[in-house]
């Protein structure tokens, strides 16, 4: 399983699934992550959290936690 967290700056993947549960996978759907989206990982912060990307057309930052129940492919 690769999750959003193993993705190297500049790639560009496909949302496959939302692991978590309750009030964090509400969280991460709000912010507009849902299965099929195509998500660009723009840059990580040096100390690898968070981790910014581009999806529908806007800027984000996820902590590396919430990357990791982001399943991609």
């Amino acid at each position: 399983m690769k999750t959003l967290k193993d993705i190297r700056v500049g790639d560009t993947v496909s949302v496959k699934k939302l692991h978590g549960e309750g009030a964090v996978k509400r969280r991460i759907m709000d912010m507009g992550i849902t299965k099929g989206v195509e998500v660009y990982v723009r840059k990580v912060a040096p100390l690898g959290d968070p981790v910014e990307i581009n999806v529908r057309g806007y800027e984000l930052s996820l902590r590396k936690a919430d990357a990791q129940m982001i399943e991609v492919e």
